[in-house]
């Protein structure tokens, strides 16, 4: 490890490091345009100017590696002079639209203009001008401001994954854009919007609302797909206007799917702001006791075995283990969470667990992924897999419907017979993972939620075993879930009891009286007209359409709530804004129910509702933390891989961008639709 000093303090830094780096160990701030941390250097912007003894000029400290015994100087004024000359050069041909442009107050350059800019200019000659590029729905581009910091290159290429942003022509001709005029077909274009450090690249749903200065801050968990990436959620007033991601770098790092950051115009659309009841066959607005009235007669008389409850998918765990707790109170049993149909064994938090952790990617050499396609899944998790991919020696391959991953794959077949050949060691593919140190699974939704879902988990799990991805030390079998609420959910027990109704049996009549807390991702017009359905949730789609009492809930940015993440994380999301109307807090709906029907729930307040949660299962105790270890117990969940059907393995997603209440609500996600085609089965709809 190479000791240098910069401005006379000494650092030691690992090998391989830049001056850059080693400047910041010390503590001291280097201005840069192109650089970041995670994307490759390019040296291009010059900013980075720092004086190395006993080298004749500056030289860009992002690009020069640190050497054993150099002295570097940050702040002298050969230094100064540098940058205070790139600057100049940089705003020579940048338009002065600050009062006008959506990154003014976040802007890089405005930030390192006022510690080196000049009060005036020397150019006197006409400026350039770039034509704006159309990037699709999502990306607003005015390309003048473009500085050619290539971050937006080099994010798209390297870490989506999707070659369509590049160079064209040199020096003062040389622009930025597609190289045949297109949208942007990555999940993850938005984070070209964080790396841009002017206003070249900006959000087109967010153009001219409001000024950053203007917005409220509040820490939450994005609830659209079940990775739990951390968010920053800004509002103004009573309206959320704009989701970033926060930096963790065990989960996302620094990155977020579009649907996340851009579906939020979906929560001020359809929404439910006030009780209803459906009278004469049509749903009529009414009070809160009212409605709990209604709710507390049908109940009359009802044994426990006659009432049900399913949980969506967006739904957080305090709500959850409420309605629990009402339905245990009432006598029943009847419980799910796994709206897909998914065939999910809860006897072991193992089974059903992304057991790897995100962060363990990095550390696998060999992956099989089965009946999934993370890419539309989990668009951040695929990205990490990319990311171990370009590190070398990673040989991925998958069963199931062949897709671009952003990264190569051996499609090996497309239905489980796949499978049962790799499990007797006749593929090619089971001799590399045998041999691979920590070769690791995904089991996808697309191959649980099926009839013979309970035996494709088994022959997965034994497959793990078999290839040596169950060790002390090591536990490569993951499930990949789509749903943000269903480890949770697993967690807390909301699955059937012994001899109790399932998903199945409940939407198809097994039950009298139906709770639905969020649960509108199946088909609803099958539950029968003679069953009595309780709607609560936060949106009008297909649940509020069939409900007969529909009660308003609060959405992810509107109350407290934990989530946990596919990989067993929990975390904790902040109330942003209020819910609007009469809506209010899920579980406080749960809790006042609960008072109406003579079982108050012994909770009155969200500390003493955690404490409880906490008591249900050890997980929601330790808050941002993840419990990784390996795996000794290698006996698998019930079920036999030989009565796998010969069925091809179908995505768990075909329209990435609507998939939940919240983005079918929103028009940016309906423009992202009509862009990108919908799938065939969604148009015939």
């Amino acid at each position: 490890m190479p000791k240098l000093t910069v401005d006379g303090i000494e650092v030691e830094v690992p090998a391989g490091s830049s001056v850059l780096q080693a400047a910041e160990l010390a503590g001291k701030e280097i201005p840069r345009f192109c650089y970041h941390e995670r994307l490759s250097v390019a040296g291009n912007c010059r900013m980075c100017l720092v004086e190395v003894e006993k080298v004749p000029k500056p030289v860009a400290s992002c690009a020069w590696p640190a050497a054993e015994g150099m002295v570097v100087k940050t702040d002298s004024p050969m230094v100064r002079n540098g940058r205070r000359g790139v600057m100049e050069f940089l705003l020579i041909n940048h338009p002065l639209d600050c009062p006008i442009c959506d990154q003014g107050g976040e802007c890089d350059l405005q930030d390192q203009a006022m510690g080196y800019g000049w009060d005036h200019s020397r150019y006197r000659e006409p400026k350039r001008a770039v034509t704006d590029k159309e990037l699709g729905p999502l990306v607003k581009t005015v390309m003048t401001r473009c500085i050619h910091c290539t971050r937006c290159i080099r994010f798209i290429t390297e870490v989506a994954g999707v070659s369509e942003l590049g160079a064209t022509s040199r020096g003062e001709e040389m622009e930025v854009g597609t190289y045949v005029e297109k949208a942007l077909s990555s999940e993850l274009s938005g984070n070209i919007i964080d790396l841009c450090p002017v206003g070249a690249l900006t959000s087109k749903p967010y153009a001219f609302i409001a000024r950053s200065w203007e917005l409220a801050r509040t820490d939450g968990v994005d609830v659209l797909d079940a990775v739990g990436a951390n968010i920053q959620v800004d509002a103004r007033g009573p309206e959320v206007l704009r989701v970033l991601p926060r930096i963790n770098d065990e989960v996302n790092e620094e990155w977020l799917g579009d649907k996340s950051r851009f579906a939020i115009d979906g929560l001020k659309r359809r929404r439910l702001d006030r009780p209803w009841i459906r009278q004469g066959g049509r749903l009529e607005p009414a009070s809160w006791d009212e409605s709990f009235a209604a709710i507390a007669e049908r109940l009359k008389g009802l044994s426990g075995e006659k009432i049900g409850a399913i949980a969506g998918d967006l739904v957080d765990a305090e709500s959850m283990l409420a309605l629990k707790d009402l339905m245990t109170a009432l006598g029943s049993q009847n419980l799910d969470c796994r709206q897909n149909g998914a065939r999910l064994a809860q006897r072991r938090r193992e089974f059903y667990l992304f057991n790897t952790t995100i962060a363990g990617i990095d550390e696998a050499d060999a992956a099989l992924i089965i009946g999934s396609n993370p890419r539309r899944e989990a668009p951040v998790l695929n990205a990490r897999i990319r990311k171990r991919w370009l590190a070398g020696n990673f040989p991925v391959a998958a069963i199931g419907q062949p897709a671009d991953l952003t990264y190569p794959v051996e499609w090996l077949g497309e239905d489980p017979r796949t499978l049962t050949a790799l499990l007797a060691g006749e593929h090619p593919f089971a001799a590399r993972l045998k041999a691979a140190k920590n070769p690791m699974l995904i089991l996808g939704q697309g191959a649980l939620a099926r009839p013979d879902g309970q035996a494709v988990l088994a022959a997965a799990w034994k497959l793990a075993a078999e290839c040596g991805m169950l060790r002390a030390d090591w536990n490569g079998f993951n499930v990949l879930h789509t749903a943000a609420a269903r480890v949770a959910a697993l967690d807390l027990g909301f699955i059937p009891g012994t001899g109790a109704k399932g998903f199945w049996a409940m939407r198809s009549g097994g039950v009298d009286f139906l709770w639905l807390l969020g649960a509108d991702e199946f088909d609803i017009a099958r539950i029968p007209s003679s069953t009595f359905v309780v709607y609560q949730g936060h949106h009008g789609d297909r649940g509020a359409e069939r409900a007969d009492v529909i009660l308003p809930g609060a959405a992810y940015t509107e109350k407290d709530g934990t989530y946990v993440n596919t990989e067993g994380r929990a975390q904790r999301g902040w109330l942003a804004v209020y819910p609007p109307g009469d809506a209010r807090e899920d579980w406080k709906i749960i809790r006042a129910m609960s008072g109406v029907l003579g079982q108050p729930l012994p909770y009155d307040d969200l500390a003493s509702l955690r404490r409880r949660l906490a008591e249900a299962h050890p997980a929601f105790a330790r808050v941002g933390a993840v419990a990784r270890g390996g795996c000794t117990n290698l006996s698998g969940p019930a079920g036999d891989p030989a009565q796998m059907l010969p069925t091809p393995f179908t995505p768990a997603i075909e329209n990435y961008y609507e998939t939940d209440p919240i983005s079918r609500a929103s028009p940016t996600m309906a423009r992202c639709t009509a862009t990108f085609g919908a799938p065939a089965a969604l148009a015939a709809e």
